[in-house]
């Protein structure tokens, strides 16, 4: 179901503090959600890039130490504008009975056919964001591009999702088109 990560609590620390946890391979985060306190963490950098390389898409469930496990989302990733290392995670806690609000990566596949010809595949947004309950949350949306010819764009709403999920993003918002060169 969820990807683990192993967590453990921090204090609060000033800037230095934050950098010093990096450099010991942790990256600062917070876990928040409706009617909970706000949970000030710090996660292994290496098990969630490892995450992140696979898609990061779905559910995480990050268990302190000593204490009960959190199932949640990624909400907000800052990186470095320069080496786009990991600075600072921001998880929103999971109620597996209340609708959610997120984003799904949209993950494209295949080479278009316009392509082929000299065109030029540019890939505006690869998220969505849509509604629904947990468990009825697809982890990513497959997008298939490989009849687009020069000139085609997709948009949200060439997207299929299932029923249950509803879609919060525009449906004219644009997320692939292939142009002349």
């Amino acid at each position: 179901m969820a990807t683990y990560i192993h967590t453990e609590r921090r204090p609060q620390l000033n800037p230095s503090g934050l950098r010093n946890l990096r450099r010991e391979g942790r990256l600062p985060g917070v876990v928040f959600g409706k009617n909970a306190d706000n949970q000030i963490i710090h996660i292994c950098t290496k098990q969630f890039e490892k995450w992140i390389k696979k898609g990061a898409s779905g559910f995480i469930e990050l268990k302190i130490e000593g204490d009960h496990s959190f199932i949640v989302l990624l909400e907000d990733l800052q990186r470095n504008p320069v080496t786009r290392a990991p600075l600072h995670v921001d998880f929103q806690l999971v109620q597996t009975d209340e609708i959610i609000r997120t984003k799904l990566g949209v993950k494209i596949i295949g080479i278009p056919a316009g392509a082929k010809w000299g065109g030029v595949v540019q890939i505006q947004d690869p998220y969505v964001e849509v509604e629904a309950l947990p468990k009825d949350l697809p982890s990513i949306v497959e997008l298939d591009i490989s009849a687009m010819e020069i000139g085609e764009t997709l948009f949200v709403k060439d997207l299929v999702l299932p029923p249950e999920v509803t879609v919060i993003s525009g449906d004219n918002e644009l997320l692939v088109s292939v142009s002349k060169p």
